[in-house]
């Protein structure tokens, strides 16, 4: 029987890309962990010791820690054996830039349920999903203390804690992060969820305590402050490239120097994708305009990063001959990962093929949910980057980083035909596209 207030075991709600990388985690550093989701094959997976989902070190994770690390598809079996638990479930973005907290709503009170069943005493409900500001407050906080006629911050504790992570990265950024929020209903259950991150970080980051509510907010902050930047890079490059003479990376090279502006996201390349960065600007659009505020910053990110789009395909039509196929590089939304979700690659094939063009379109991890997402008979996803090239296509747009693509086009030799244009918006394969015979090499936007 552990002393009342101790954390030995944790429940992990929800078993997608970041919650099952959060349970095993949490597991490696120590913790009895139950992962529960309605997924049977996940729960399947994890409870064999497999990864439910891809991400990279999460199998070795998974497998290191296998002895304090179960999976269940029954609430009370992990909820009666835990302590606290991070919910993780999705919360799908309105049409109005607003989260759907429906999923989060349900498993919060079927937890409750279990923990009013087994008269379990300080329970932590810790939420882990980006949220509408205020949903903690106003939603999570009444739900609870009615299903568990009980008083928040007294009888049990409620915290919300956003994952500061990158798709590809995850488990190195839930371990070595470079701060941790948390939102608190109470000094206890916050210094509780403090506790759990100084066992569970390797770097010994500092832990920031703060209202639920400012936490809510300094996370989509966070996302939208990071979509201002890339969209600042893309405005640059614009400019820069209606300048003759003007060279975009060297300008970022050199403001990237002030402390004040930083390194980090100042290069060249495409706009910002994924689950995250673009669903977070507009739900801070949305937090604005709720509270009578324009969010002139956010809304201009927006407009410049579908224009970057738009200057992709333009840049195609400037450059690749009618009427021939386009090879797009690169489908998911950013390297290691298989995630599509707002990407340029698949952006660029879909317009590509309702103008009329046949594309070939690769990626080293997102091929297959490409194939399924894209409808049109135009576009054929090849598993293997030099069928391209023996197709004789003389027009490729790299829309993905993937360094793999460097090495490919370092090793193409005469299979890149004479002729050919290479659109790389990142410069990734500046000094491996064979310009003496006739390659031109194109990394500056329409």
């Amino acid at each position: 029987m552990c002393a009342k207030g101790e954390i030995r075991c944790l429940a992990v709600v929800g078993l997608g890309k970041l919650g099952a990388c959060i349970a095993a985690a949490l597991a490696g550093q120590g913790f009895e962990v139950i992962g529960i989701d309605v997924d049977l094959r996940k729960v399947e997976a994890l409870g064999q010791h497999r990864a439910p989902v891809e991400e990279p070190r999460l199998k070795q994770l998974i497998e290191q820690a296998s002895s304090r690390l179960q999976a269940a598809s029954d609430w009370a079996k992990a909820i009666s054996q835990a302590d606290a638990a991070f919910f993780v479930p999705a919360t799908p973005s309105l049409p109005d830039g607003s989260f759907d907290n429906s999923y989060l709503v349900e498993a919060l009170r079927s937890a409750a349920q279990v923990v009013r069943a087994e008269k379990k005493e300080q329970f932590l409900f810790v939420v882990n999903s980006t949220v509408t500001p205020g949903s903690c407050d106003n939603v999570f906080r009444p739900l609870l203390e009615e299903t568990l006629k009980g008083k928040c911050g007294e009888d049990f504790g409620l915290c919300f804690n956003p994952e500061f992570i990158a798709l590809g990265d995850v488990i190195r950024g839930l371990l070595e992060p470079d701060f941790v929020l948390v939102g608190e209903s109470d000094e206890l259950s916050g210094r509780r969820l403090e506790e759990i991150y100084r066992r569970l970080c390797t770097n010994s980051p500092p832990v920031l305590r703060m209202s639920n509510l400012n936490a809510e907010l300094a996370k989509i902050s966070v996302n939208c402050f990071v979509t201002m930047k890339v969209s600042f890079v893309n405005q640059l490059t614009a400019v820069a490239a209606r300048l003759p003479g003007a060279d975009a990376r060297v300008i970022l090279e050199a403001i990237g120097k002030d402390r004040r502006i930083g390194a980090t996201y100042l290069k060249p390349g495409l706009g910002y994708g994924g689950p995250c960065f673009p669903r977070d600007n507009r739900l801070f659009q949305y937090v604005a305009r709720a509270a009578g505020v324009e969010a002139a910053l956010a809304e201009a990110a927006d407009r410049i990063n579908e224009q970057v789009n738009e200057r992709l395909y333009e840049t195609v039509r400037a450059h690749a001959r009618a009427g021939e196929t386009v090879a797009v590089l690169g489908l998911a939304y950013k390297p290691n990962t298989n995630v599509i979700e707002c990407s340029p690659g698949i952006w660029l094939c879909e317009r590509l093929a309702q103008e009329g063009w046949s594309v070939l379109a690769h990626d080293y991890a997102a091929g297959e949910n490409a194939a399924r997402a894209l409808s049109s008979g135009r576009v054929r996803v090849c598993p293997d980057p030099r069928q391209i090239f023996q197709e004789g296509c003389r027009a490729f747009v790299v829309t993905c980083p993937w360094p793999e693509y460097k090495e490919l086009f370092a090793k193409a030799g005469p299979l890149l035909k004479p002729g050919s244009v290479v659109i790389d918006p990142w410069s990734l394969l500046n000094g491996d596209v064979n310009r003496d015979r006739g390659v031109d090499h194109v990394s500056d936007l329409a």
